[in-house]
């Protein structure tokens, strides 16, 4: 190909030379040296030259860098694209890792996690003291043969109740003359703690067997209990809730466990609690405490309700009150544990909880209540101790028609607590 002017590109053949000074001859600089030589100007760095061939070699090398750069940029951008892709990628698979892993852990948090029930962790629990030296393996076995009856039969096997506990209550008040003005105390209740196969979990349950026991003594309610007339087992209040969910109570809730619970170690709440008390005509109520109603973030409107709940109907001059209310589910985030009580001192409130968390071994102590009731530490909460974000109470107040049990089914397919504001 002919030579092309390295100023405005055009072919000039052998004529280049003439053709730039005719042409670009004001770019060349200085025609000559001053002996005679003529000078060329690059036009893209200024630099002098001696002749054309010289500048057109030069420019060439321009030319050249130019295009070697605009490549270069592009590579590299090439390059940049890829890389971030890689690290999006890369970050993307870690969160997908990290969802999966804390949904793992949630599941098996909340006990949705396939990993048996109470069966199954009743016996691993007792294999691991067998290993330990704290059971002797006929212990073993006879623990293992009266759980398999237990869960043969569906009843209770009454190893982690204490009973008598209300009443060694309304004894020590009735003689304690210090700073309780009132006391007002749950009808009877036997205490549940949990055992080696729900324990971490079972909270729920152990509850809904207090509540249970409460109602059991109280011949008002005999005839919606006429087919639960001793206290069931865990696996057979799963069943009972289970049944529950089958009647069509609560069906968003039962979509959480996937409509089942037996054989696993979910936990329960509030709703699981109201389902299955509304499935035996007991006539209940949620109430929620959504948020703080004082300061330090306490809840006195909680403890005002439940003063009122038992209070109600149950108003005298005596100190102690012994009513026939039946205690109330208390719920909060990870834990429940029931009330049985309330005592209103001078300027404050008091709550009376019984907690599944604590054992037998305590809960003895209080048959023997000292004079000084230090025992009481263990159910005992005033407003400053109960500081969780939200409060759900279940609180029973009657027994339902067939026709308002039926009416509370279709409601409860749209469940909704009540909030106190």
């Amino acid at each position: 190909a002919p030579p092309e002017c390295p100023f405005c590109g055009e072919a000039a053949g052998r004529e280049l030379e003439e053709h730039v000074r005719a042409r670009h001859g004001h770019l060349l600089g200085a025609p000559d040296t001053g002996n005679g030589e003529q000078l060329y100007e690059c036009p893209m760095c200024s630099l002098t030259c001696t002749n054309i061939q010289i500048l057109e070699e030069h420019v060439d090398l321009h030319l050249e860098e130019h295009s070697f750069s605009e490549g270069g940029n592009i590579r590299d951008l090439e390059l940049a694209q890829r890389l971030q892709t890689e690290e999006d990628e890369r970050q993307r698979s870690e969160e997908e890792k990290r969802e999966r892993e804390e949904f793992k852990k949630l599941q098996r948090q909340y006990g949705l996690d396939n990993s048996g029930g109470f069966k199954q962790q009743f016996l691993r629990s007792m294999e691991r003291e067998v290993d330990r030296g704290r059971m002797q393996p006929f212990e073993y076995h006879k623990r293992k043969a009266d759980m398999m009856e237990s869960l043969a039969s569906g009843i209770d096997d009454g190893k982690t109740k204490t009973s008598g506990v209300i009443e060694a209550l309304c004894k020590y008040y009735q003689n304690e003359n210090k700073d309780v003005r009132r006391v007002w105390l749950s009808a009877g209740v036997d205490h549940f703690h949990s055992s080696l196969g729900d324990r971490g979990w079972g909270c729920g349950y152990r509850n809904f067997q207090m509540l249970l026991s409460s109602l059991l003594q109280n011949s008002f309610y005999n005839d919606c209990l006429r087919d639960t007339t001793l206290i069931p087992s865990i696996p057979k209040i799963q069943s009972m809730i289970e049944d529950a969910w089958r009647e069509g109570f609560d069906p968003h809730g039962a979509s959480h466990f996937n409509n089942r619970l037996r054989g696993s170690k979910a936990w329960i709440g509030a709703c699981e609690i109201y389902s299955l008390l509304t499935s035996l005509r007991i006539k209940c109520q949620i109430i929620d405490f959504h948020k703080p109603t004082g300061p330090m973030g306490t809840h006195p409107r909680l403890f005002e309700w439940i003063l009122q709940y038992y209070s109600t109907d149950n108003e005298g001059g005596a100190k102690v009150v012994c009513t026939s209310k039946p205690p109330i589910y208390l719920q909060h985030q990870g834990h429940s544990r029931t009330v049985v009580g309330i005592e209103e001192k001078n300027k404050s409130l008091c709550l009376l909880l019984f907690d599944p968390g604590c054992s037998s071994q305590e809960m003895q102590k209080l048959l023997k209540q000292n004079s000084d009731g230090t025992g009481l530490r263990l159910l005992r909460k005033f407003v400053g101790s109960l500081k969780e974000k939200q409060y759900q109470i279940v609180a029973v107040d009657g027994v339902l028609s067939l026709e308002e049990k039926a009416a509370r089914c279709r409601a409860s397919q749209v469940l909704t607590s009540e909030k106190i504001p």
